[in-house]
Protein backbone atom coordinates (compact mmCIF):
# COMPACT_ATOMS: atom_id res chain seq x y z
CA UNK A 1 0.00 0.00 0.00
CA UNK A 2 1.39 3.82 -0.75
CA UNK A 3 -0.42 6.86 -0.08
CA UNK A 4 -1.00 9.47 -2.40
CA UNK A 5 -2.87 12.53 -3.38
CA UNK A 6 -6.08 12.76 -4.83
CA UNK A 7 -4.35 14.32 -7.75
CA UNK A 8 -1.72 11.49 -7.96
CA UNK A 9 -4.76 8.74 -7.50
CA UNK A 10 -6.80 10.25 -10.50
CA UNK A 11 -3.77 9.98 -12.52
CA UNK A 12 -4.13 6.20 -12.29
CA UNK A 13 -7.11 5.78 -14.11
CA UNK A 14 -6.67 5.69 -17.89
CA UNK A 15 -8.34 5.97 -21.13
CA UNK A 16 -11.28 3.33 -21.44
CA UNK A 17 -11.05 2.48 -17.92
CA UNK A 18 -14.03 0.52 -15.99
CA UNK A 19 -14.05 2.79 -12.94
CA UNK A 20 -15.98 1.10 -9.93
CA UNK A 21 -17.27 3.22 -7.35
CA UNK A 22 -18.61 2.84 -4.00
CA UNK A 23 -20.95 4.74 -1.64
CA UNK A 24 -24.38 5.85 -1.47
CA UNK A 25 -26.91 8.73 -2.46
CA UNK A 26 -25.95 11.86 -0.92
CA UNK A 27 -22.79 11.39 -0.10
CA UNK A 28 -22.33 8.49 2.55
CA UNK A 29 -18.77 6.85 2.41
CA UNK A 30 -18.65 8.37 -1.24
CA UNK A 31 -14.95 9.10 -2.26
CA UNK A 32 -16.04 12.57 -3.77
CA UNK A 33 -12.31 14.14 -2.77
CA UNK A 34 -11.30 11.07 -6.00
CA UNK A 35 -14.01 11.94 -7.98
CA UNK A 36 -13.35 15.45 -7.82
CA UNK A 37 -9.79 15.20 -8.87
CA UNK A 38 -10.77 12.95 -11.84
CA UNK A 39 -13.21 15.95 -12.57
CA UNK A 40 -10.44 18.82 -12.38
CA UNK A 41 -8.02 16.35 -14.26
CA UNK A 42 -9.89 15.78 -17.31
CA UNK A 43 -11.08 19.68 -17.54
CA UNK A 44 -7.28 20.49 -16.96
CA UNK A 45 -5.86 17.74 -19.66
CA UNK A 46 -8.57 16.32 -21.10
CA UNK A 47 -7.79 12.43 -20.52
CA UNK A 48 -8.84 10.31 -19.50
CA UNK A 49 -11.59 9.52 -22.43
CA UNK A 50 -14.19 7.26 -22.53
CA UNK A 51 -14.45 5.63 -19.11
CA UNK A 52 -17.32 3.42 -17.77
CA UNK A 53 -18.43 4.46 -14.68
CA UNK A 54 -20.18 1.29 -12.69
CA UNK A 55 -21.83 2.00 -9.32
CA UNK A 56 -24.35 0.02 -7.43
CA UNK A 57 -26.07 3.08 -5.76
CA UNK A 58 -27.13 6.85 -7.27
CA UNK A 59 -23.90 9.27 -6.38
CA UNK A 60 -24.14 13.12 -5.96
CA UNK A 61 -26.14 16.04 -4.11
CA UNK A 62 -28.12 16.59 -7.15
CA UNK A 63 -26.22 18.76 -8.28
CA UNK A 64 -22.19 18.49 -8.92
CA UNK A 65 -20.62 16.52 -6.49
CA UNK A 66 -20.46 13.09 -6.33
CA UNK A 67 -21.18 11.24 -9.82
CA UNK A 68 -21.92 15.21 -11.16
CA UNK A 69 -17.76 15.42 -11.20
CA UNK A 70 -17.27 13.37 -14.14
CA UNK A 71 -20.45 14.98 -16.16
CA UNK A 72 -17.62 16.14 -18.72
CA UNK A 73 -18.71 15.50 -22.25
CA UNK A 74 -15.62 13.13 -23.42
CA UNK A 75 -15.03 11.87 -20.03
CA UNK A 76 -17.59 9.14 -19.34
CA UNK A 77 -18.75 7.08 -22.22
CA UNK A 78 -21.31 4.92 -20.37
CA UNK A 79 -22.78 4.70 -16.91
CA UNK A 80 -24.25 1.53 -15.41
CA UNK A 81 -25.66 2.38 -11.91
CA UNK A 82 -28.66 1.85 -9.68
CA UNK A 83 -29.88 5.35 -9.65
CA UNK A 84 -29.59 8.81 -11.78
CA UNK A 85 -31.24 11.07 -8.93
CA UNK A 86 -28.67 12.40 -6.74
CA UNK A 87 -26.73 13.20 -10.33
CA UNK A 88 -29.00 15.08 -12.76
CA UNK A 89 -26.12 16.45 -14.63
CA UNK A 90 -25.32 12.81 -15.61
CA UNK A 91 -29.13 12.08 -16.68
CA UNK A 92 -29.23 15.00 -18.75
CA UNK A 93 -26.05 13.62 -20.85
CA UNK A 94 -28.01 10.35 -20.76
CA UNK A 95 -31.23 12.25 -22.19
CA UNK A 96 -28.89 14.30 -24.75
CA UNK A 97 -27.95 10.47 -25.52
CA UNK A 98 -23.86 11.65 -25.07
CA UNK A 99 -22.97 8.77 -22.86
CA UNK A 100 -24.54 5.14 -23.31
CA UNK A 101 -26.69 4.73 -20.07
CA UNK A 102 -28.15 2.16 -18.04
CA UNK A 103 -30.31 1.72 -14.64
CA UNK A 104 -30.24 -1.67 -13.07
CA UNK A 105 -31.47 -3.13 -9.82
CA UNK A 106 -29.48 -1.38 -6.33
CA UNK A 107 -29.86 -4.84 -5.37
CA UNK A 108 -29.07 -7.19 -8.38
CA UNK A 109 -25.52 -4.50 -8.78
CA UNK A 110 -24.94 -4.74 -5.60
CA UNK A 111 -24.92 -8.71 -5.34
CA UNK A 112 -23.18 -9.02 -8.09
CA UNK A 113 -20.20 -7.47 -7.18
CA UNK A 114 -20.02 -10.35 -4.80
CA UNK A 115 -20.45 -13.01 -8.07
CA UNK A 116 -17.86 -10.79 -10.05
CA UNK A 117 -15.25 -11.13 -6.60
CA UNK A 118 -15.82 -14.98 -6.88
CA UNK A 119 -15.02 -15.32 -10.66
CA UNK A 120 -18.41 -16.63 -11.28
CA UNK A 121 -20.50 -16.16 -14.64
CA UNK A 122 -23.06 -13.49 -13.28
CA UNK A 123 -25.88 -13.25 -11.30
CA UNK A 124 -28.77 -15.26 -11.87
CA UNK A 125 -32.21 -14.00 -10.23
CA UNK A 126 -35.81 -13.26 -10.58
CA UNK A 127 -35.66 -9.50 -9.45
CA UNK A 128 -36.84 -7.45 -12.41
CA UNK A 129 -38.41 -9.55 -14.27
CA UNK A 130 -41.62 -7.49 -15.78
CA UNK A 131 -40.13 -4.44 -15.53
CA UNK A 132 -38.46 -2.27 -17.71
CA UNK A 133 -34.90 -4.19 -16.65
CA UNK A 134 -36.50 -7.29 -18.68
CA UNK A 135 -34.53 -7.00 -21.91
CA UNK A 136 -38.30 -7.95 -23.47
CA UNK A 137 -39.10 -4.17 -22.11
CA UNK A 138 -35.88 -2.73 -22.51
CA UNK A 139 -32.85 -4.85 -20.45
CA UNK A 140 -32.31 -1.26 -18.35
CA UNK A 141 -31.41 1.02 -20.88
CA UNK A 142 -31.80 4.58 -20.89
CA UNK A 143 -29.86 6.09 -23.69
CA UNK A 144 -30.58 5.65 -27.10
CA UNK A 145 -26.90 4.41 -27.68
CA UNK A 146 -27.21 2.00 -24.88
CA UNK A 147 -27.79 -1.13 -27.20
CA UNK A 148 -25.77 -3.89 -25.63
CA UNK A 149 -27.32 -6.68 -23.50
CA UNK A 150 -26.43 -6.18 -20.53
CA UNK A 151 -29.23 -8.53 -18.89
CA UNK A 152 -30.53 -11.50 -20.58
CA UNK A 153 -33.87 -13.48 -19.81
CA UNK A 154 -32.83 -17.28 -19.06
CA UNK A 155 -35.37 -20.21 -18.60
CA UNK A 156 -33.60 -22.52 -15.55
CA UNK A 157 -35.05 -25.34 -14.71
CA UNK A 158 -38.42 -24.12 -16.53
CA UNK A 159 -38.72 -21.05 -14.87
CA UNK A 160 -37.48 -17.33 -16.17
CA UNK A 161 -35.09 -15.63 -14.52
CA UNK A 162 -33.03 -12.53 -15.27
CA UNK A 163 -29.11 -12.74 -15.78
CA UNK A 164 -27.13 -9.98 -14.77
CA UNK A 165 -23.83 -10.20 -16.74
CA UNK A 166 -20.01 -9.42 -14.96
CA UNK A 167 -18.08 -6.28 -15.70
CA UNK A 168 -14.07 -6.12 -15.48
CA UNK A 169 -12.95 -3.59 -13.34
CA UNK A 170 -9.59 -1.36 -14.23
CA UNK A 171 -9.51 0.89 -10.99
CA UNK A 172 -11.70 1.70 -7.82
CA UNK A 173 -12.45 4.48 -5.88
CA UNK A 174 -13.59 3.51 -2.25
CA UNK A 175 -13.93 4.80 0.63
CA UNK A 176 -13.53 4.53 4.57
CA UNK A 177 -12.97 6.39 8.18
CA UNK A 178 -9.58 4.95 8.88
CA UNK A 179 -6.38 3.28 7.35
CA UNK A 180 -3.22 1.98 9.04
CA UNK A 181 -0.15 1.70 7.99
CA UNK A 182 -0.86 -1.80 6.19
CA UNK A 183 -3.93 -0.26 4.24
CA UNK A 184 -6.28 -1.99 6.44
CA UNK A 185 -9.29 0.21 6.59
CA UNK A 186 -12.19 0.41 9.02
CA UNK A 187 -15.80 2.53 8.64
CA UNK A 188 -16.38 3.08 12.01
CA UNK A 189 -17.63 6.84 11.39
CA UNK A 190 -19.42 5.82 7.92
CA UNK A 191 -23.74 6.11 8.42
CA UNK A 192 -23.21 2.84 5.69
CA UNK A 193 -20.95 0.25 5.13
CA UNK A 194 -22.15 -1.01 1.58
CA UNK A 195 -20.66 -3.81 0.04
CA UNK A 196 -17.20 -2.50 0.11
CA UNK A 197 -15.00 -5.30 0.65
CA UNK A 198 -16.79 -7.01 -2.23
CA UNK A 199 -15.65 -4.13 -4.91
CA UNK A 200 -12.21 -4.24 -3.52
CA UNK A 201 -12.37 -7.97 -3.80
CA UNK A 202 -13.90 -7.85 -7.52
CA UNK A 203 -11.09 -5.46 -8.32
CA UNK A 204 -8.23 -7.09 -7.65
CA UNK A 205 -9.90 -10.27 -9.36
CA UNK A 206 -9.62 -8.65 -12.31
CA UNK A 207 -6.05 -7.38 -11.67
CA UNK A 208 -7.21 -4.03 -11.22
CA UNK A 209 -6.57 -1.06 -8.85
CA UNK A 210 -8.10 -0.15 -5.40
CA UNK A 211 -7.83 3.62 -4.50
CA UNK A 212 -9.18 4.23 -0.98
CA UNK A 213 -10.14 7.63 0.16
CA UNK A 214 -9.81 7.60 4.13
CA UNK A 215 -9.95 10.92 7.22
CA UNK A 216 -6.98 9.67 8.80
CA UNK A 217 -4.02 6.81 9.15
CA UNK A 218 -3.03 4.70 11.93
CA UNK A 219 -0.09 3.06 13.42
CA UNK A 220 -0.09 -0.80 11.79
CA UNK A 221 -1.85 -2.84 14.08
CA UNK A 222 -4.07 -0.85 15.93
CA UNK A 223 -7.41 -1.22 14.71
CA UNK A 224 -9.33 -3.75 15.98
CA UNK A 225 -9.20 -6.71 13.49
CA UNK A 226 -13.21 -7.41 13.72
CA UNK A 227 -13.33 -3.56 12.18
CA UNK A 228 -11.64 -3.82 9.40
CA UNK A 229 -13.87 -3.80 5.97
CA UNK A 230 -11.11 -3.46 3.59
CA UNK A 231 -8.70 -5.94 4.39
CA UNK A 232 -5.07 -3.89 3.94
CA UNK A 233 -4.04 -7.24 1.20
CA UNK A 234 -6.67 -5.53 -0.71
CA UNK A 235 -5.85 -2.24 -1.15
CA UNK A 236 -3.26 -0.33 -3.32
CA UNK A 237 -3.44 3.45 -2.84
CA UNK A 238 -4.56 5.46 -0.03
CA UNK A 239 -5.37 9.10 0.12
CA UNK A 240 -6.28 10.96 3.08
CA UNK A 241 -8.74 13.54 3.13
CA UNK A 242 -8.96 15.17 6.58
CA UNK A 243 -12.00 17.33 5.94
CA UNK A 244 -14.01 14.21 4.94
CA UNK A 245 -17.64 14.70 5.89
CA UNK A 246 -19.81 11.76 6.74
CA UNK A 247 -22.65 12.71 4.38
CA UNK A 248 -23.20 15.75 2.18
CA UNK A 249 -25.36 17.96 4.89
CA UNK A 250 -24.02 16.16 7.71
CA UNK A 251 -19.93 16.59 8.56
CA UNK A 252 -20.62 14.05 11.31
CA UNK A 253 -23.99 12.62 13.22
CA UNK A 254 -22.77 9.86 15.84
CA UNK A 255 -26.45 8.76 15.41
CA UNK A 256 -25.94 7.78 12.27
CA UNK A 257 -22.76 5.73 12.69
CA UNK A 258 -24.26 3.80 15.40
CA UNK A 259 -21.85 5.89 18.28
CA UNK A 260 -24.51 6.55 20.16
CA UNK A 261 -28.04 7.19 20.01
CA UNK A 262 -30.63 10.52 20.24
CA UNK A 263 -33.28 10.63 22.12
CA UNK A 264 -36.41 9.98 20.84
CA UNK A 265 -37.78 13.85 21.19
CA UNK A 266 -34.74 15.07 18.68
CA UNK A 267 -36.10 12.96 15.57
CA UNK A 268 -38.25 16.01 13.79
CA UNK A 269 -42.21 15.99 13.59
CA UNK A 270 -43.32 16.09 10.08
CA UNK A 271 -44.66 19.54 9.23
CA UNK A 272 -48.49 19.65 8.25
CA UNK A 273 -49.14 18.73 4.80
CA UNK A 274 -49.96 16.22 1.89
CA UNK A 275 -46.37 14.07 3.11
CA UNK A 276 -47.66 14.14 6.57
CA UNK A 277 -51.33 12.78 5.95
CA UNK A 278 -49.73 9.82 3.35
CA UNK A 279 -47.21 9.08 6.15
CA UNK A 280 -49.72 8.52 8.75
CA UNK A 281 -52.16 6.42 6.61
CA UNK A 282 -48.99 4.29 5.79
CA UNK A 283 -48.25 4.07 9.49
CA UNK A 284 -51.77 2.45 10.17
CA UNK A 285 -50.70 -0.65 8.16
CA UNK A 286 -48.22 -1.31 11.03
CA UNK A 287 -47.99 -3.81 13.26
CA UNK A 288 -46.25 -4.98 16.43
CA UNK A 289 -43.38 -6.69 15.49
CA UNK A 290 -43.56 -5.69 11.86
CA UNK A 291 -39.93 -6.03 9.63
CA UNK A 292 -40.56 -3.37 7.25
CA UNK A 293 -38.46 -1.09 4.56
CA UNK A 294 -38.94 2.25 4.07
CA UNK A 295 -38.30 3.01 0.45
CA UNK A 296 -36.77 6.85 -0.32
CA UNK A 297 -39.56 9.70 -0.76
CA UNK A 298 -42.51 10.09 0.42
CA UNK A 299 -42.33 7.47 3.11
CA UNK A 300 -39.26 7.64 4.98
CA UNK A 301 -41.80 9.80 7.11
CA UNK A 302 -42.60 6.79 8.43
CA UNK A 303 -39.68 7.31 10.79
CA UNK A 304 -41.03 10.33 11.87
CA UNK A 305 -44.65 9.69 12.31
CA UNK A 306 -43.34 5.99 14.56
CA UNK A 307 -41.40 8.52 16.16
CA UNK A 308 -43.84 11.04 17.23
CA UNK A 309 -46.10 8.28 18.24
CA UNK A 310 -43.71 6.20 20.27
CA UNK A 311 -43.96 2.84 18.43
CA UNK A 312 -40.46 3.16 16.92
CA UNK A 313 -39.50 0.13 19.67
CA UNK A 314 -42.56 -1.75 18.30
CA UNK A 315 -41.25 -2.24 14.96
CA UNK A 316 -38.30 -2.78 12.73
CA UNK A 317 -37.91 -0.39 10.34
CA UNK A 318 -34.64 -0.93 7.36
CA UNK A 319 -33.37 0.53 4.45
CA UNK A 320 -31.51 -1.41 1.91
CA UNK A 321 -28.03 -0.36 2.42
CA UNK A 322 -27.67 -1.99 5.58
CA UNK A 323 -29.60 -0.31 8.32
CA UNK A 324 -31.82 -2.28 10.76
CA UNK A 325 -33.87 -0.43 13.13
CA UNK A 326 -33.83 2.99 14.31
CA UNK A 327 -35.49 5.92 12.20
CA UNK A 328 -34.14 5.70 8.34
CA UNK A 329 -33.51 9.03 7.65
CA UNK A 330 -35.49 11.16 4.10
CA UNK A 331 -34.27 13.50 1.75
CA UNK A 332 -30.98 14.49 0.40
CA UNK A 333 -29.86 11.91 3.68
CA UNK A 334 -31.79 8.83 2.85
CA UNK A 335 -29.97 5.84 3.14
CA UNK A 336 -28.38 6.63 6.28
CA UNK A 337 -30.32 5.68 9.73
CA UNK A 338 -30.79 7.08 13.52
CA UNK A 339 -29.93 4.70 16.36
CA UNK A 340 -29.77 1.47 14.34
CA UNK A 341 -30.08 -1.52 16.00
CA UNK A 342 -27.29 -2.94 13.32
CA UNK A 343 -25.92 -2.11 10.30
CA UNK A 344 -24.80 -5.04 7.89
CA UNK A 345 -23.22 -4.98 4.22
CA UNK A 346 -25.73 -4.23 1.33
CA UNK A 347 -25.51 -7.18 -0.56
CA UNK A 348 -26.46 -9.22 2.58
CA UNK A 349 -29.13 -7.10 3.48
CA UNK A 350 -30.94 -7.76 -0.32
CA UNK A 351 -30.23 -11.18 0.25
CA UNK A 352 -32.82 -10.77 3.22
CA UNK A 353 -35.26 -9.00 1.12
CA UNK A 354 -35.46 -11.30 -1.91
CA UNK A 355 -35.68 -14.32 0.37
CA UNK A 356 -39.45 -12.49 1.13
CA UNK A 357 -37.62 -11.18 4.75
CA UNK A 358 -39.94 -8.03 4.69
CA UNK A 359 -43.89 -8.23 6.37
CA UNK A 360 -44.15 -4.21 4.91
CA UNK A 361 -42.58 -2.38 1.91
CA UNK A 362 -43.42 1.32 2.05
CA UNK A 363 -42.36 2.98 -1.51
CA UNK A 364 -42.91 6.11 -2.51
CA UNK A 365 -44.75 6.23 -6.76
CA UNK A 366 -44.32 8.57 -9.14
CA UNK A 367 -47.45 7.25 -11.60
CA UNK A 368 -49.35 4.29 -10.99
CA UNK A 369 -51.72 3.00 -14.08
CA UNK A 370 -55.26 1.40 -15.11
CA UNK A 371 -53.21 -2.53 -14.43
CA UNK A 372 -51.73 -1.25 -11.09
CA UNK A 373 -48.66 -1.01 -12.25
CA UNK A 374 -45.84 1.67 -10.90
CA UNK A 375 -43.25 3.91 -12.69
CA UNK A 376 -40.35 5.87 -10.26
CA UNK A 377 -37.82 5.28 -12.83
CA UNK A 378 -38.58 7.63 -15.57
CA UNK A 379 -40.79 10.05 -16.51
CA UNK A 380 -41.26 12.83 -18.54
CA UNK A 381 -37.59 14.97 -18.69
CA UNK A 382 -36.66 12.93 -15.32
CA UNK A 383 -34.25 10.15 -15.29
CA UNK A 384 -34.38 8.85 -11.53
CA UNK A 385 -33.50 5.03 -11.96
CA UNK A 386 -34.52 1.95 -9.92
CA UNK A 387 -32.29 2.32 -6.67
CA UNK A 388 -33.59 -0.59 -4.40
CA UNK A 389 -37.18 -0.55 -5.76
CA UNK A 390 -37.23 -3.44 -7.78
CA UNK A 391 -35.48 -5.59 -5.12
CA UNK A 392 -37.75 -4.31 -2.18
CA UNK A 393 -41.34 -4.39 -4.15
CA UNK A 394 -40.91 -7.96 -5.26
CA UNK A 395 -39.31 -9.66 -2.65
CA UNK A 396 -42.35 -7.89 0.37
CA UNK A 397 -45.61 -9.98 0.86
CA UNK A 398 -47.04 -6.38 1.69
CA UNK A 399 -46.87 -3.31 -0.50
CA UNK A 400 -47.84 0.46 0.55
CA UNK A 401 -47.45 2.78 -2.09
CA UNK A 402 -46.96 6.71 -1.62
CA UNK A 403 -47.85 9.79 -3.36
CA UNK A 404 -50.13 12.77 -4.16
CA UNK A 405 -52.84 12.03 -6.53
CA UNK A 406 -51.18 14.86 -8.53
CA UNK A 407 -48.14 17.06 -9.03
CA UNK A 408 -48.68 20.02 -10.80
CA UNK A 409 -51.69 19.93 -11.38
CA UNK A 410 -51.45 16.56 -13.75
CA UNK A 411 -52.77 13.26 -12.79
CA UNK A 412 -50.19 10.81 -11.36
CA UNK A 413 -52.89 8.19 -11.62
CA UNK A 414 -52.52 7.48 -15.46
CA UNK A 415 -53.49 5.02 -18.09
CA UNK A 416 -50.19 3.78 -18.78
CA UNK A 417 -47.21 4.05 -16.95
CA UNK A 418 -44.38 5.31 -19.09
CA UNK A 419 -41.93 2.83 -17.80
CA UNK A 420 -42.75 0.12 -15.54
CA UNK A 421 -40.67 -0.47 -12.27
CA UNK A 422 -43.41 -2.52 -10.84
CA UNK A 423 -45.62 -4.87 -12.41
CA UNK A 424 -49.30 -5.02 -10.79
CA UNK A 425 -50.37 -8.16 -12.71
CA UNK A 426 -47.14 -10.30 -11.40
CA UNK A 427 -47.60 -9.19 -7.95
CA UNK A 428 -51.49 -10.72 -8.78
CA UNK A 429 -50.09 -13.48 -9.87
CA UNK A 430 -47.24 -14.09 -7.16
CA UNK A 431 -50.52 -12.95 -4.09
CA UNK A 432 -48.82 -9.59 -2.75
CA UNK A 433 -51.14 -7.33 -1.24
CA UNK A 434 -51.71 -4.32 -2.76
CA UNK A 435 -52.29 -0.77 -1.50
CA UNK A 436 -52.03 3.03 -3.07
CA UNK A 437 -51.94 5.60 -0.82
CA UNK A 438 -52.48 9.52 -1.39
CA UNK A 439 -53.49 12.47 0.83
CA UNK A 440 -56.99 12.49 -0.79
CA UNK A 441 -57.91 8.36 -1.57
CA UNK A 442 -56.45 5.28 -1.24
CA UNK A 443 -56.98 2.37 -3.51
CA UNK A 444 -55.88 -1.72 -2.99
CA UNK A 445 -54.63 -3.73 -6.04
CA UNK A 446 -57.39 -6.13 -7.33
CA UNK A 447 -58.33 -8.28 -10.09
CA UNK A 448 -59.70 -5.67 -12.39
CA UNK A 449 -56.56 -3.40 -10.95
CA UNK A 450 -56.48 -0.58 -8.47
CA UNK A 451 -59.78 -0.30 -6.75
CA UNK A 452 -60.67 3.02 -4.93
CA UNK A 453 -61.34 2.17 -1.34
CA UNK A 454 -60.84 5.01 1.18
CA UNK A 455 -61.74 8.38 0.46
CA UNK A 456 -60.98 11.66 2.35
CA UNK A 457 -63.28 12.86 4.44
CA UNK A 458 -65.79 15.78 2.79
CA UNK A 459 -64.76 14.72 -0.62
CA UNK A 460 -66.47 13.34 -3.30
CA UNK A 461 -65.31 10.26 -5.09
CA UNK A 462 -66.04 11.72 -8.87
CA UNK A 463 -65.32 15.29 -8.44
CA UNK A 464 -62.40 15.62 -6.11
CA UNK A 465 -61.11 11.99 -7.22
CA UNK A 466 -61.67 10.49 -10.54
CA UNK A 467 -61.61 13.74 -11.95
CA UNK A 468 -58.16 13.76 -10.67
CA UNK A 469 -57.23 10.40 -12.90
CA UNK A 470 -56.36 9.44 -15.83
CA UNK A 471 -58.20 6.39 -15.94
CA UNK A 472 -61.47 5.44 -14.06
CA UNK A 473 -61.19 2.97 -11.14
CA UNK A 474 -63.85 0.85 -10.06
CA UNK A 475 -65.47 1.93 -7.01
CA UNK A 476 -65.08 -0.46 -4.12
CA UNK A 477 -69.15 -1.53 -2.64
CA UNK A 478 -67.60 -0.93 1.25
CA UNK A 479 -65.92 2.53 0.40
CA UNK A 480 -65.01 4.09 3.19
CA UNK A 481 -63.67 7.29 4.67
CA UNK A 482 -60.12 8.02 5.42
CA UNK A 483 -59.61 8.24 9.26
CA UNK A 484 -60.16 11.26 10.41
CA UNK A 485 -56.93 11.28 12.91
CA UNK A 486 -55.05 11.32 9.72
CA UNK A 487 -56.13 15.11 8.83
CA UNK A 488 -55.73 16.48 13.01
CA UNK A 489 -53.12 17.95 14.50
CA UNK A 490 -52.56 15.88 17.09
CA UNK A 491 -50.97 12.33 17.57
CA UNK A 492 -53.18 9.56 16.55
CA UNK A 493 -52.87 7.34 19.40
CA UNK A 494 -51.00 4.30 16.76
CA UNK A 495 -49.96 2.83 20.14
CA UNK A 496 -52.92 1.75 21.40
CA UNK A 497 -53.89 0.69 17.42
CA UNK A 498 -50.96 -1.59 17.26
CA UNK A 499 -52.10 -3.14 20.74
CA UNK A 500 -54.81 -4.16 19.69
CA UNK A 501 -53.33 -5.44 16.36
CA UNK A 502 -52.47 -9.35 16.86
CA UNK A 503 -48.40 -9.47 16.59
CA UNK A 504 -46.25 -10.20 13.94
CA UNK A 505 -46.58 -14.32 14.73
CA UNK A 506 -43.87 -16.87 16.27
CA UNK A 507 -42.58 -19.54 14.42
CA UNK A 508 -44.72 -22.38 15.65
CA UNK A 509 -41.80 -24.65 16.86
CA UNK A 510 -41.15 -21.84 19.24
CA UNK A 511 -44.64 -22.03 20.88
Amino acid sequence: MRRATAEEAAALVRDGDTLLIGGSGGGHAVPDALLAALGRRFRDSGAPRAITALHPVGLGDGEHRGLGHLAQKGLLKRNIAGSYVNSPPVAAMAFRDEIEAWSLPQGALSQLMREMAAGRPGLLTKTGLHTFVDPRLGGGAQSPSATEPLVELVNFRGEDYLFFKPYHVDVAFLRGTTADEDGNVSMEKEAVTLEMLSEAQATKRCGGIVIVQVERIARAGSIHPKMVKIPGILVDVVVVEPGQWQTYETFYSPAYSGEFRIPLGDIPRLPPGPRRIVARRGALELFRGAVCNLGSGIFTGIANVAAEEAVLDQVCLTNEQGNIGGAPASGGEAGAAMNPHAQVDQPYQFDFYDGGGLDLAFLSFAEFDAAGNVNVSRFGNKLIGPGGFINISQGARNLVFGGTLTAGGKPKAVARVEQVTFSGPYARQRGQKVLYVTERAVFRLEAEGPVLAEIAPGLDPERDVIAAMGFRPAIAPDLRPMDARLFADAPMGLAADLAAKPAKPVSPRLT
